[in-house]
């Protein structure tokens, strides 16, 4: 039974007594414990007296458990074991043997640039388990306060000021048309024609949509001239509605860079800004050694010069 008011048991007091309790001998275990005798007697000491039981007989120089001590002896190692087994997963998450990494990622990003970094990730670090969840910006940033996700990627900056951004990459927003759309004839441009065509974009709250439209912005035109017909939640089908003559958008580089190649695209000649894709990670949250090592990872990668932005309209 424990003793009110008597000093806490250590784990250091449980070792001495397994210790002691295999060898029967309070010199030889202070030996394997690199403690004096002195010491040792006294971590044997204090733990009878929080206990308030004698664990040992004392027969002369001999030493016996007492049946107090024959109980107690599973039931320490037992504890001691539970410890080891704490401290060994701490080591692994340390050395990222084990874990879990909570991933949200905006469409483009989960789509078209973050697998690459996540199949090299887990060929290095197969014992930790990767969790992603794909939304708009609005929905990768809620995830990350709430506390939902480890780190969220977007397109774009995020107000939201307890939240870390981190810059990780560039990609380029494309304004394109299907092949059979009259923009696509090879003939100037100019910025009647874009007031005058059916828009296909992103919804609102997407980071394309939102970097397009400050784009816009930073160019005088107001985003709500446009004659948006059809407001999409999908890269896909925003770039195949246009592929079949639906209207003009303006889509991350990444998402058509081979619909563009086999011709089934036309970019028009109109240069916007290099977007930043942005880590989010909550400021007030302790960072992980597996986001650690995913963000280290894509600092590594080679990274496209930022474009000024640049514009024909006129």
């Amino acid at each position: 039974m424990e003793k009110r008011g008597a000093p806490i048991m250590t784990l250091e007091q449980l070792r001495v007594f397994v210790e002691v309790a295999e060898r029967l001998h309070m010199t030889q275990a202070a030996q394997a414990l690199n403690l004096t005798q002195s010491a040792t007697s006294a971590a044997i000491h204090a733990l009878e007296t929080r206990l308030d039981t004698p664990l040992f007989n004392r027969i002369g120089r001999r030493l016996e458990l007492t049946d107090a001590g024959h109980v107690f002896l599973p039931e320490a190692n037992a504890i001691l074991g539970k410890v080891l087994t704490a401290e060994q997963t701490l080591a692994e998450l340390h050395g990222l043997l084990r874990g879990r990494l909570r991933l949200w990622a905006s469409q483009t990003i989960a789509s078209y640039w973050l697998p690459a970094f996540l199949y090299d990730f887990h060929a290095i670090h197969p014992g930790v388990t990767i969790e992603l969840n794909i939304g708009n910006s609005l929905h990768v940033a809620r995830a990350v306060l709430n506390g939902d996700a480890d780190l969220g990627f977007v397109e774009g900056d995020v107000d939201e000021p307890l939240l870390v951004q981190i810059p990780v990459a560039v990609d380029q927003l494309v304004v394109v048309v299907g092949t059979a759309h009259e923009l696509a004839q090879p003939h100037p441009v100019e910025f009647n024609h874009l007031l005058a065509a059916r828009w296909v974009l992103r919804e609102k709250g997407s980071g394309t949509r939102q970097v397009f439209e400050d784009a816009l912005r930073q160019c005088g035109v107001d985003p709500a001239r446009l004659d948006v017909v059809m407001e999409l939640r999908s890269n896909e089908a925003v770039s195949g509605v246009v592929e079949a003559g639906g209207g003009v958008t303006a889509i991350s580089r990444l998402v058509v860079a081979d619909k563009l190649a086999a011709g089934k695209l036309v970019e028009l000649p109109f240069g916007y800004t290099g977007r930043r894709f942005i880590a989010l990670r909550h400021g007030d949250r302790h960072r992980g050694r597996a986001e650690s090592a995913l963000l280290d990872m894509m600092r590594r990668a080679p990274v496209k010069r930022k474009q000024r932005l640049t514009t024909k309209l006129t």
